[in-house]
């Protein structure tokens, strides 16, 4: 027989219930593994196992992550250890208790997959943000699904074909032992009687206001609550001379302290996390033949109520444990006649037996997938070839297809409504808006601030991170001639040497006045008028400052004036030749990789910004004082990196959201895609934020050469992020620097800086960002990349040369920031127009090809969510008409 590969995020020496239950007794079918959540281990990753019980063993994973449960993180050393588990188990079945678990099963080949919904864990206190998403697709790859009460049977019937109803049972054989009431648990025996008790977990799901209200109501009755207490605090427990806590005790004594009860309670709270509970202590108090009062648990009322006490709120439930113990000899016989009936009608045997039965028939009728949609290769290329012609009359329908769940996409989801999917190919949202863990270090796929003037994206921060963010005043400086000045460089020349602020002040002048030696000339400024706030038209061009309210801007007329041809004129027209020279030109070679004359100005702002030559002189003369107001100020999530500013997002989304989804294929004509494992979705309209040209790429033979042409001409550059753990606390107060001269790096992010939870005790982040293109590859990688930047880091004086390096990693990002060449506009016109008629609608960065942070790829987003409903009501307005 095959084993079954158990996922929970129980543990098996937890309390002990329905899984041990079950699992116990499908141990005479089939060798059961029980796979743990992971504990940390910074020595190795390795299995921890042991043998409860015959043919049961229970795998715990060691691994060096410090992250709970089978977190993303978790996964990349979870699979090393699953492979081997799989080659111990060649023929095996899959059985979750958790949706967490399910990026594993792509290491394994199982005969069977079951899902055991046992609670609605979405609904639990500190649950998983992608819980709901990642149980939608258990759902689907699933072959049979187990519910542990018609309430959640209810909920997940329609959701699976071949979803079948297992309320929880009872060991008749052990729980009866509690009718010997001489065999009453010795710690509670001089605990005077009444005694009205509760056993399980105690967290959420209990109704603590009600057993104080209860203890306070009745101080002559004892309150005997056993069990652990998980994800609240101990301390806000009721405490009353007449409640007494016994913490968690074995199986084998539940019966004992059953024996010495007058009264069972289910004392549960009326909240999500208890909406769909069937608690199998239920039946186990009837097995002990004991009266029961319950709050109004849906489960319970609706099997249970002709025989266990309901009280609505504290005052019924005072009256009906009163009742309960004041049963005369009539209502207590019928009472036990009833209990005995349920109790006989059921048992965990019989379960075991009749899943074990429908299992076997599943795996008799489960259908191989057809090798025609079987992906044959995991390169891109020959996977898209592989893939069959996608007609097909069965592929389910969705109305909006988003692909890429980045910020720009999942913003898109969070403006739309239900019928809309969101796939991509990594298995945590946010794309380039991730986050890592290392060794205690939270690190971002290159630095990520938050920064907007729009009072739509504030209101957004708001919601997307509540009180979980950090607000701080930036500190953004440029290194070079050995010094540090601040940020933007021509407006804090102080420190730099005596020639290079000479020249840069002479260049900036020449700039506004023209050669300041032509002999008898006449310096006029030419007219001016206050221009508007424009992003980007910092002299790194890199998005991160913003032009003062007072810069001025050239009119039109003078030659001097006139529009700049290209990236470099405009540096020379708007800074000088000082400023050029010392930073805005090396710089940008270095962060564009591409000659500067290649590079248009368009999305630089509309009018061409003039020095402010006082702020320059002043910043000259004299240290500039630290930037004041809203426009110095940016904002960074307290915990969990900028990852978790995008994870906002996914508990507010109402479709679903499909992660390990790698599209291999798009049909416009048709509307389909299909996915590498072979799934194929039909829409009626499609956002892409994915790159431009990749998307070009996935449709094939059906793109004209001339939009293949168009595609083909896009450039763009790529970042190599090397985050680097120091073993030194506060090293710098600097959030980010600019680097325009030799080193490796363009800039570093401090991710130290970024939020004080990014570094572990004793630690501090940096992060160095290299650019790199066909123009201009990385001339080393690996670990070669890391000691050069190491020994940069040391040049620069930001390390020192005994400082620990703790820990290092590598982080790519093969599309970072377009490029606008000369033919830019005019290629992404030539493609968006073909794809428009095919209802694609093209956002964010990489789509749009244009230059976004992360403020406009949420407004981005929203854009495309707002287009695709005008299309929509456009079409229904089109059907109605016909």
């Amino acid at each position: 027989m095959p084993a079954i590969i158990v996922f929970s995020h129980l543990r098996w020496d937890f309390v002990f219930q329905r899984p041990q239950h079950l699992l116990s007794r499908l141990a005479e079918y089939y060798p059961v593994i029980f796979v743990e959540e992971p504990v940390f281990d910074e020595k190795e990753s390795r299995w921890e196992t042991s043998t409860p019980l015959p043919n049961v063993t229970v795998c715990r994973p060691h691994t060096s992550v410090a992250m709970p449960g089978f977190h993303d993180d978790q996964l990349p050393q979870l699979r090393k250890l699953l492979r081997q588990l799989a080659l111990d188990h060649s023929e095996h079945i899959v059985w979750f208790y958790t949706p967490m678990a399910l990026p594993l099963l792509q290491e394994l080949q199982p005969s069977l997959v079951v899902y055991d919904c046992m609670d609605e864990l979405a609904a639990f206190k500190n649950a998983p943000k992608q819980l709901l998403q990642r149980e939608s697709a258990l759902l689907k790859v699933a072959d049979i699904v187990f519910t542990g009460g018609p309430s959640l049977y209810r909920a997940k019937r329609d959701r699976h074909a071949n979803a079948h109803c297992f309320s929880s049972s009872v060991d008749v054989r052990h729980f009866s032992k509690a009718l010997d009431r001489s065999t009453s648990f010795a710690g509670q025996r001089n605990i005077p009687a009444p005694r009205l008790g509760f056993y399980g977990v105690i967290d959420e799901r209990l109704d603590t206001g009600l057993l104080a209200q209860l203890a306070d109501a009745r101080p002559e009755w004892q309150l005997v609550l056993v069990g652990p207490v998980v994800k609240i605090d101990p301390a806000s427990l009721p405490q009353r001379p007449n409640i007494h806590y016994f913490g968690q005790q074995p199986y084998q004594a539940l019966p004992e302290f059953l024996a010495g009860w007058d009264v069972c309670l289910l004392p549960f709270a009326l909240n999500e996390s208890t909406r769909f509970i069937s608690p199998t202590k239920t039946l186990e108090y009837m097995a002990a033949e004991l009266p029961i009062v319950s709050t109004p648990v849906t489960d319970v009322v609706d099997v249970y109520s002709g025989i266990v006490h309901i009280a609505n709120d504290a005052q019924e439930f005072v009256a009906a444990c009163e009742r309960a113990l004041s049963e005369n000899a009539e209502q207590w016989s019928q009472r036990i006649e009833k209990m005995r009936a349920v109790v006989a009608s059921t048992s965990w045997d019989a379960t075991a037996l009749r899943m074990h039965e429908l299992m076997e028939e599943s795996r008799r009728q489960r259908k191989p997938v057809p090798d025609t949609v079987k992906p044959e290769t995991h390169d891109t290329a020959e996977t898209v070839a592989s893939v069959n012609p996608l007609r097909t009359a069965t592929i389910p329908h969705i109305s909006t297809l988003i692909v890429g769940a980045g910020p720009t996409g999942l913003s898109a989801a969070y403006h739309l409504d239900e019928n809309v999917m969101v796939i991509d190919k990594n298995s945590t949202v946010g794309g380039w808006c991730r986050s890592i863990e290392d060794k205690g270090f939270t690190f971002d796929y290159a630095g990520h601030i938050m920064f907007s003037n729009d009072p739509y994206v504030l209101k957004l921060y708001q919601i997307l991170l509540g009180d979980n963010v950090h607000w701080q005043n930036r500190e953004a400086w440029v290194y070079s001639k050995g010094v540090h000045t601040r940020y933007p460089f021509q407006g804090a020349l102080y420190g730099l040497p005596p020639e290079v602020i000479k020249e840069c002040i002479v260049g900036a002048m020449e700039a506004r006045f023209g050669d300041l030696k032509q002999a008898g000339a006449k310096l006029q400024a030419p007219d001016v008028k206050d221009a508007e706030v424009c992003e980007n038209t910092d002299c790194c061009a890199d998005g991160t400052e913003i032009v003062p309210k007072n810069a001025q801007t050239m009119a039109d007329g003078s030659a001097r004036t006139a529009a700049p041809r290209n990236f470099e004129e405009f540096i020379y027209k708007v800074w000088g030749k000082g400023i050029a020279k010392h930073f805005a030109i090396p710089y940008n070679r270095k962060l564009w990789t591409v000659p500067l004359t290649e590079m248009e100005t368009s999305w630089l702002g509309g009018r061409v910004p003039l020095p402010d030559l006082e702020e320059i002189i002043d910043g000259a003369l004299e240290p500039v004082a630290k930037p004041q107001g809203p426009n110095a100020r940016f904002g960074y999530p307290l915990k969990g990196g900028f990852q978790a500013l995008v994870e906002g997002f996914v508990p507010h989304i109402k479709g679903e959201l499909e992660m390990n989804a790698d599209l291999v294929k798009l049909s416009p004509s048709e509307k389909i895609v299909a996915l590498a494992d072979g799934r194929r979705f039909r829409y009626d309209s499609l956002i892409s934020t994915m790159p431009l040209p990749e998307l070009i790429k996935l449709i094939g033979d059906e793109v004209p050469a001339e939009i293949k042409e168009a595609a083909n001409g896009l450039k763009h550059i790529s970042i190599r992020c090397v985050n680097i753990g120091v073993g030194r606390e506060d090293i710098t107060d600097k959030h980010w620097i600019y680097y325009p001269e030799d080193s490796i790096f363009h800039r570093i992010f401090v991710q130290g800086n970024a939020s004080p939870e990014c570094n572990p005790p004793g630690g501090f982040g940096l992060t160095c960002e290299i650019s790199y293109s066909p123009w201009k590859p990385l001339p080393v990688d690996g670990q070669k990349l890391v000691d050069r930047c190491v020994s940069d880091l040391i040049k620069v004086g930001l390390l020192r040369p005994d400082d620990k390096i703790i820990t290092s990693n590598l982080v790519d990002m093969p599309y970072a920031y377009v490029v606008y060449d000369h033919e830019r506009a005019r290629n992404v016109e030539t493609v968006k127009a073909w794809l428009a008629q095919y209802d694609i609608v093209l956002s964010g960065r990489y789509s749009e090809w244009e230059y976004y942070n992360s403020d406009h790829a949420f407004l981005a987003g929203k854009k495309a969510a707002e287009t695709v409903k005008a299309m929509h009501l456009q079409q229904a307005k089109s059907i109605a008409a016909e």
